[in-house]
């Protein structure tokens, strides 16, 4: 490993990122039970919800409920999406404590997904940065399509760069950089990460892969070797892209700590417990888990 820490984070995105594109909607007390028994894992921060309108998520339409409803362990955070200001005003009416921005690098995914160009996009948030610069409220970044885009195909790593480097620049504390429709590898993974770190600082930067293709915990592996300690996943592989055809989900939270456990890398989060929530989560979801790991491990 090319950095000298050997402590990964993980940042557990199966309350938002993941339940938000799953068909089967999940009522409001399933959703606190399950930010409930992720804050038992061990995990430091966990994305609760989203306070985007319920027009365009409508499975995330009680996301007051839930942060309100979720107990708060201490020395855990629980980040929300927001997208505009009224979003994170509705976030911060209910106590949200850090929040979470997101753009893509590319113009036609942008346009088709918020119906706006990119730095349109990042114009509408602004206003947030600054509300929570004076309010002492962390912000994340997240930009998507980094590694290509289903309307436009490839998307230069240039832009990626670009992008990465302005919401850097307006503040956001880390940048997480997604691969959307996970048509990613580990060259390409590793080359668009260091591309970005000569603009961004590595210690700010966090990767995002989907499983679309079966390429998550190799790009994974690929962007730890360059120095990235900060990994999203969803509990049970949950999730995928409401506008990317064809995307499946996050990659398994389970599979991603039984990798970095195996390689001496530390993440304090107690992998039974966490393999336990996933299949708990399946079932409420009444569909298989898309962990690996939880497979294996619930097999009868």
């Amino acid at each position: 490993m090319n950095a000298s820490s050997d402590h990964v984070r993980i940042v557990e995105v199966g309350p938002r990122d993941g339940l938000q594109n799953e068909r089967a909607p999940l009522p409001a007390e399933v959703k606190i039970a399950l930010i409930d028994r992720l804050s038992a894992t061990g995990l430091e921060t966990i994305e609760a919800t989203s306070f985007v309108s319920p027009k365009w998520v409508p499975q995330l339409a009680d996301a007051a409920e839930v942060y309100r409803g979720i107990r708060k362990v201490p020395g855990v955070s629980y980040p929300v999406l927001v997208p505009n200001l009224q979003g994170y005003e509705r976030a911060r009416a209910v106590g949200a404590a850090e929040v979470a921005v997101f753009t893509a690098a590319s113009e036609a995914f942008n346009r088709r997904n918020v119906n706006a160009s990119i730095d349109e996009s990042i114009e509408r948030f602004v206003p947030v940065l600054e509300r929570a610069r004076a309010d002492g409220v962390a912000v994340r970044g997240y930009v998507s399509t980094v590694l290509g885009c289903p309307y436009q195909g490839e998307v230069p790593v240039g832009d990626v760069v670009r992008v990465a480097r302005r919401l850097h620049e307006l503040g956001c504390h880390e940048v997480s950089l997604g691969d959307t429709i996970g048509v990613g590898t580990p060259a390409k993974a590793r080359a668009m990460l260091r591309a970005v770190a000569q603009e961004v600082p590595m210690a700010t930067l966090a990767v995002h892969f989907h499983d679309t293709y079966g390429q998550a915990l190799a790009n994974i592996l690929a962007c730890l070797e360059e120095g990235v300690r900060v990994v999203d996943s969803a509990v049970s592989g949950t999730g995928g892209c409401p506008y990317a055809k064809g995307a499946t989900g996050n990659v398994a939270s389970e599979d991603v700590v039984y990798m970095l456990h195996g390689m001496g890398l530390h993440t304090g989060v107690d992998l039974d417990l966490l393999v336990a929530t996933g299949a708990w989560l399946a079932a409420q979801l009444h569909k298989e888990t898309a962990s690996r790991v939880t497979r294996a491990r619930t097999a009868a």
